[in-house]
């Protein structure tokens, strides 16, 4: 099968209005958790990519019942739930496999994980995922890279995450509102991912306060999914943020239609340090052509920094967009990526573009602007990157090709399609979608 590749025609202005698609990394752990019912759960606006395609083929594998009812809506129903071991290959395809441990052992009382997958941005520890299941009465084994888990009932603790991991925090979520006892979950992650899956779990009928916070408490011991459950999964603050550098840096006015203001606080802070301020219209965000586009200096005319941190601090997966927004801002910044290590390696394709860019290290990079970038022949390493890239790739002068667009794929909805509607100049090579 030939390769999928993008071929961009940069330089142009874009203009209209875009729509974020519902955020994946709520739909991922929301699709996980409806395993906990028996009854038909209804979602929305979920987002039809690659992960969450891999991850209905892993629930199908153990007996679940998935179907599209429309472009974005799913239904579910878990009658029976087989416990097997899950496929290592689909497993290896999405880190979100992870997500099925707490549910799984909820439904069948033991599991058999093979490695998740994922982006390849640094290591991505596991274990605060598995010391949060055993403090709730899991029992764990590690034998040839497969952690086989087994329980006879959660039950309530006291657990304090040993970091704020999501992905851990949605699984002890999960399997604390199954769990009987009431249980606290101290250090937890608040990102609006999780405050969705924590609204989508009191739809089933779980008891759960301190949504938004580090703190969650748990009432246990309630039935879940006793009725059938609807549930709209909110828009991707992520999306929000790599529309906001499309516009940027292409130097376009675009419009970002019920963009989930009240999430976006540290994203357009992140953004008008670079001298990109946007406007709120009821619910949705304009992004003006006309911007400053100069970097913010801090006081005593000092060299500034944007990091990244957990929620609600700029979010890491908005650095690689605002790396490409930088090098068409007047002055030096420097960006922290603190929370992975092999995240900021693609800068190195930037700079064949004409950006100039200082690594310093895995974490930090120094980005001085405005560059004139030029087209290139690119590789995608990863979703945000890759998305990264496209951007950078449609601000540039000239065409560029971006070859493994595959990895954007499994994040962005056909997202070809909507930046042609904006009037980019994007081909997609080989239309067979997966």
């Amino acid at each position: 099968m030939p390769a999928v590749q993008y071929i961009v025609e940069g330089g142009r202005t874009l203009h209209g209005t875009i729509r974020p698609s519902g955020n994946k990394n709520a739909a991922l752990p929301i699709v996980a958790a409806a395993l906990l019912s028996e009854n038909v759960v209804r979602l929305d606006n979920v987002p039809h990519i690659r992960d969450i395609e891999t991850l209905i083929q892993l629930i199908r594998s153990v007996g679940v019942s998935v179907d599209w009812t429309a472009p974005n809506s799913l239904s579910i129903q878990a009658k029976e739930v087989h416990a097997r071991d899950l496929d290592p290959e689909l497993c290896a395809k999405i880190r979100a496999s992870i997500l099925l441990a707490a549910p799984l052992l909820a439904r069948c009382g033991e599991i058999t994980l093979p490695p998740p997958g994922g982006d390849v941005i640094g290591r991505r520890r596991l274990d605060t995922h598995f010391l949060a299941l055993e403090q709730l009465g899991a029992k764990m084994s590690f034998e040839k890279g497969l952690v086989r888990l087994s329980v006879a009932g959660f039950r309530g603790a006291d657990v304090f995450l040993d970091e704020p991991s999501v992905t851990a925090t949605e699984n002890a979520l999960v399997a604390a509102c199954s769990a009987k006892g009431n249980t606290v979950l101290r250090n937890a992650a608040s990102e609006p991912h999780v405050q969705d899956l924590a609204h989508f779990l009191r739809a089933m009928g779980a008891r759960i306060d301190g949504i938004g916070t580090n703190c969650l408490r748990v009432e246990g011991g309630h039935a879940l999914g006793r009725d059938e459950v609807r549930h709209t999964v909110g828009p991707d603050h992520i999306e929000v943020g790599s529309f906001i550098g499309l516009a940027a840096t292409t130097r376009s006015e675009i419009r970002i239609a019920d963009a989930g203001i009240e999430h976006l606080r540290s994203t357009l802070m992140g953004f008008a340090r670079l001298g990109i301020e946007c406007v709120e219209d009821g619910d949705d965000l304009i992004v003006p052509a006309k911007q400053r586009r100069k970097i913010q200096a801090d006081l005593g005319d000092h060299v500034p920094k944007l990091e990244d941190q957990p929620w609600p601090a700029f979010p890491a997966d908005t650095m690689s967009i605002a790396i490409v927004t930088a090098t068409q801002c007047e002055g030096l910044i420097l960006m922290h990526e603190k929370m992975f290590e092999s995240r900021l390696f693609f800068v190195d394709k930037l700079i064949t573009m004409g950006a100039k860019i200082v690594l310093c290290d895995p974490h930090r990079a120094l980005v001085a602007g405005p560059s004139a970038l030029h087209g290139a022949t690119l590789d995608s390493p990863d979703i945000r990157a890759g998305m990264a890239l496209l951007i950078a790739a449609l601000g540039a002068e000239g065409r560029s090709v971006i070859n493994n667009v595959g990895q954007i794929e499994r994040g962005y909805e056909r997202i070809d399609e909507r930046l042609v509607a904006l009037g980019a100049g994007v081909r997609r090579v080989d239309d067979r979608r997966k």
